[in-house]
Formats: structure tokens, C-alpha cells, sequence
């Protein structure tokens, strides 16, 4: 099969563009000395989780237990889930997924660490846990050095857990903000006899900045494996080393200035991120893609020269390429214009 028999809409990922992408990070972190432990959400791929490690990651991350699920049966056995636990039937499975594989995990609060405590307190080995520190992004965490102090002492104290450290996934842009709070919660920490073995940050908008952020002892960036058009504008990379596009055709053009395509929002995200329309075309950068319904995409031509014939095939780059690896089954991995393989999405729908 070649591109012009894929059925649209579908996901290419450019396998160059994504050893390019993990080379150039892991080659950042290797000359700061920062360790990375990067988020598979983007790809859900344990065959590209098992090359960010060859390449030098020192483990991967998942944000939801389906996912470390996936990535356990695929092979992968050093995995962090930064998310708070809660249920019986959730804290049953991480027991299961912590006798496969090297876990830990993150707990922002005295009922979050209690639950974790009751579910590996016959445990053979200690669940290693990590305080998750809210340093600007607003959303999980706990809200102060003092505060991550006091469930530090928690964690150390409960039978079937380990104080491992601590974890941020801080705000886009707040770098300094980040690095001093962290800094002050590791003196304060330290000082109680609980220095922190690891300080883990996170983020693929700042990755050329995590050195800056002294007290870090590990990354996990996430969306640096195919960068998208968000990532572009954070300067992380740029167009070209955009692994990751979805295949559409052109279905309708019911005027000169107007092109319809089959990819709507339930294969080009939702997510605006603060840009302008909904994905970068390529090959027409001034097109917008103004629009979504679920299964149509209204492209704007207006200020087009040239514009996309009936039936064209138009390849866009996302807004948000991590959303689009959860709307497909399968993707199709590349070389230029020759096909590889297309392969399943292992981790696609657990969010569970």
C-alpha cells in the first residue's frame, strides 16, 4: 500500500522525524546531566517507550494505570504514575501492576497516602511515593513547601510505602517560579532529615530550560517525541520536525474560498491552545482550518494563492498531537512516502 491508498482520515508518524526529536533531547539531557523519564501519553506506543530508553531514559511515565498496563504488557518495566489513586478497585490493580514491574507513583493528600498505605501494607516491598507539589500550574498538588513537608512525614511514617520525593508538572513559561519553589521545598525537607532522593519536573514547552531548575533530578517531557503546532510556537522545534500529521481529503468545495475535509473533531483535536484554528496545513500555510464539527473540517482558503481540488489529499499538523493518539485505533509509521508498518495504539482509550 502507499499514502495515496490510505483510507483518510489517518495519523502518520515520520519515524525519522521521531529518532531526530528523542536524539536531540536525550542528547540536551545527557549534557546537563539530567536524567529523563519521558510521559508516553503522546505516542501509547511501547515499541517508542522502549527506544526513548535504549536511547538513555532512565524510565517512562503514564498518567492513568490502563496505560502502565499497556506499557507492562508491551515490556516496559520502569514506570512512574504521577496521579493521585483513589478506590479499592484502582489501588487492587496497582498492587497487581507493582508485582510487574518497578513502580511508583505520587499522592497529594494525608486520605490519598492512607489508601496507598492500606493496599501495600503486606506489600513485599515498599510502593515508593513521590509528594506532588502544585508550583504554579494549579491544578494537583499540595500548595506550600510546609505542606509537602507534612505529607512527606506521612508517607515516611506509613506501613507498605517509601518517601521517594517529589514531583511538579509546573506552568508553561514559569521556570524561575518553578526552581525556587522546589528549591525551597528540598532545604525545608532536607532539613527535617527527608531530603528528597528525587525531584522530578516535567514539561516538553520548557525542555530547552530544565537545567535552570537546579533542585530537578529528572525530566519527562512528553510531546517532544512528534512536536505539534503549540510546540512550535514555544520554540521547542519547528515545523519540519513535526513527526506527527493526520491525512485528510478534500470532500467538498461548495465555494472558491471554502474547503471541507473528513477530518473533523473526531480525529484533529478540539484543543486550541491560543492558535488560530485547528491544525497548520501543510503545503498551504495560509489556510485556517476554522472549524469543527465531528466528522467535518471547514477550512478557511481565503487568503489563499493557490487552494486545495476536490478529492486533494492535505496533510495537517495538529494543535495538540497528543489528543490525536487517543481518537485512532491504529497509526501508520513512515519513511518520507514509503509505509513501514501500521501498527495498534496499545494504550488508546485507558484513561481508566
Amino acid at each position: 500500500m502507499t499514502l495515496s491508498e490510505i483510507e483518510t482520515p489517518a495519523v502518520l508518524i515520520d519515524l525519522p522525524r521521531v529518532e531526530a526529536n528523542l536524539k536531540r533531547a536525550q542528547d540536551y539531557a545527557d549534557a546537563h546531566r539530567l536524567p529523563l523519564r519521558p510521559h508516553i501519553k503522546t505516542h501509547k506506543l511501547p515499541r517508542f517507550a522502549k527506544r526513548q530508553m535504549e536511547l538513555g531514559a532512565i524510565g517512562i511515565t503514564c498518567q492513568k494505570i490502563g496505560e502502565a498496563e499497556a506499557m507492562a504488557d508491551g515490556g516496559v518495566t520502569e514506570i512512574f504514575l504521577p496521579y493521585n489513586i483513589i478506590g479499592t478497585q484502582k489501588l487492587t490493580r496497582l498492587v497487581a501492576l507493582a508485582n510487574r514491574v518497578n513502580l511508583s507513583v505520587t499522592a497529594d493528600s494525608a486520605a490519598t497516602v492512607e489508601g496507598l498505605s492500606a493496599a501495600f501494607a503486606t506489600s513485599a516491598k515498599p510502593l515508593p511515593v513521590l509528594v506532588e507539589c502544585d508550583t504554579g500550574m494549579g491544578r494537583c498538588g499540595v500548595q506550600s513547601p510546609a505542606e509537602a513537608l507534612t505529607l512527606a512525614r506521612a508517607i515516611a511514617t506509613s506501613p507498605g510505602l517509601s518517601f521517594a520525593g517529589l514531583m511538579t508538572y509546573p506552568a508553561a513559561g514559569a521556570v524561575e517560579t518553578n526552581a525556587t519553589w522546589l528549591a525551597a521545598a528540598v532545604d525545608l525537607l532536607t532539613q527535617a532529615n527527608l531530603r528528597p532522593a528525587i525531584v522530578s519536573n516535567g514539561g516538553t514547552p520548557d525542555l530547552w530550560r530544565a537545567h535552570e531548575v537546579a533542585a530537578a533530578t529528572e525530566h519527562r517531557p512528553g510531546t517532544y517525541i512528534y512536536l505539534d503546532r503549540f510546540q512550535v510556537t514555544r520554540s521547542v522545534g519547528t515545523l519540519e520536525d513535526c513527526a506527527l500529521t493526520v491525512l485528510t481529503t478534500v470532500v467538498s468545495r461548495p465555494t472558491d474560498d471554502r474547503a471541507i475535509i473528513d477530518a473533523g473533531s473526531k480525529a484533529l483535536t478540539s484543543d486550541t491552545l491560543g492558535l488560530d484554528g485547528y491544525g497548520y496545513v501543510v503545503g498551504y500555510p495560509d489556510a485556517v482550518v476554522r472549524s469543527l464539527s465531528e466528522e467535518h473540517g471547514i477550512v478557511d482558503l481565503s487568503a489563499c494563492a493557490a487552494k486545495p481540488a476536490l478529492g486533494e489529499r492535505l496533510r495537517i499538523i495538529p494543535n495538540h498531537c497528543c489528543v490525536v493518539s487517543n481518537l485512532f485505533d491504529e497509526v501508520t509509521l513512515i519513511e518520507g512516502d514509503t509505509i513501514v508498518e501500521t501498527v495498534a495504539v496499545a494504550a488508546r482509550g485507558r484513561v481508566v
